[in-house]
């Protein structure tokens, strides 16, 4: 193994701590070539597509990679903006309010943002966060709920970039905070506030991403996560079941994927005589291209082609300062233990001091 050279050991130099806020990813640039490369990494990755290579590789190189990118890219630009994607966006800004938070709480942490699929790459995330002496870094993934093809993904990331190490940091890992409290509150007030604006919806429907049914059946808690997260919101809410639905969206393939599906059920529902819906998407802590898109743009226009009435997208939680205090409770919570506070009292310093002492610490 061929470890990557790092500087000199230097006994006795400061200890930093880190955090990297992880997302799932985005092209470059709303163009087919930009999206050709996107999706060669991001259907390349085994968690994603958990079928044998000999039977994936000639589907992808040979058909998905030369129809796809251009259509995704069509729909990619009608989401872009000035400053780039959506969700780079939002997720440079989260991170940002997240260091800032932190500090004003006194942590001296240092958080990156990355893309697990994109730039900034994990590992170069990572990769400043060790030049700036962090010897314990915090992996915090956007996805409230875990789930192999997004959760787990990250963290291999993690461990590869690790493995050509010499000196490997500390690493904590966040697995899922699909019933944290604070994101629940913060997911509510969302929907109240566009509620105080808009009034009452006969429908709320929650929107999730999907995966392919056999991860249930596999093992993966992302399918029960998900609904837990839909009854917390809607018990926050004060919903009856029969005004709040859970759904999953974002099909690929044939092979059956978690349901209800998202589009079939608003078509439903506008058959049904309802007049209005309004969808929020719990899943998604930034908007992105299946938000923007896939339930603005494509399953408004079913359920109004239905013959629905009023379409309302709620948007995600983006740079919401509630959200933001939710993420800040989260990221304290596991790094707890690590000394990320400076000690300014001089009587707590002469302590600490005497316990390493006595503990035989080198006087």
């Amino acid at each position: 193994m061929t470890m990557r050279p790092e500087p000199p050991y230097s006994h006795g130099q400061a200890a930093h701590m880190g955090i990297v806020w992880v997302n799932l990813g985005s092209p470059d640039a709303p163009t087919p070539s930009a999206l050709r490369r996107y999706l060669a990494r991001f259907l390349a990755d085994p968690r994603v597509v958990e079928l044998p290579r000999a039977l994936w590789w000639p589907i992808l190189h040979g058909i998905i990679l030369n129809v796809r990118p251009r259509k995704s890219a069509a729909k990619y630009a009608t989401i872009w903006t000035p400053e780039g994607s959506p969700l780079k966006v939002w997720t440079e800004r989260q991170a940002k309010l997240l260091q800032g938070l932190l500090g004003e709480r006194g942590h001296r942490v240092q958080v990156r943002w990355a893309m697990r699929y994109g730039q900034p790459a994990v590992g170069a995330a990572l990769d400043t966060l060790k030049a700036a002496g962090c010897t314990r870094i915090l992996v915090l993934p956007a996805y409230p709920q875990y789930c192999a093809a997004t959760t787990a993904s990250a963290f291999d990331e993690v461990y590869a970039w690790a493995s050509g190490l010499r000196w490997v940091p500390e690493l904590r890992f966040v697995n899922q905070y699909h019933d944290d409290a604070g994101y629940i509150g913060a997911l509510a007030a969302r929907v109240r506030a566009h509620w105080a604006q808009h009034g009452r919806p006969e429908r709320l429907v929650m929107s999730f991403h999907g995966m392919p049914a056999r991860t249930l059946q596999r093992g993966d808690p992302y399918h029960c996560q998900c609904h837990k997260t839909g009854r917390l919101l809607a018990e926050a809410l004060e919903l009856p079941p029969e005004q709040a639905v859970v759904t999953f969206q974002s099909r690929f393939g044939k092979a059956q994927w978690l349901q209800p599906y998202t589009e079939p059920t608003l078509v439903a529902l506008a058959q049904q005589g309802v007049r209005r819906v309004d969808v929020v998407c719990p899943g998604f802590t930034a908007d992105c291209i299946e938000t923007l898109e896939e339930i603005d743009q494509e399953a408004r226009a079913a359920f109004l082609g239905a013959g629905g009435q009023a379409f309302h997208y709620i948007p995600c939680l983006n740079d919401d300062i509630g959200w933001v205090r939710a993420l800040a409770d989260i990221a304290e919570r596991h790094l707890a233990g690590w000394p990320t506070k400076q000690e300014t009292d001089p009587a707590a310093s002469a302590a600490s001091r005497e316990r390493a002492l006595a503990l035989g610490a080198p006087r």
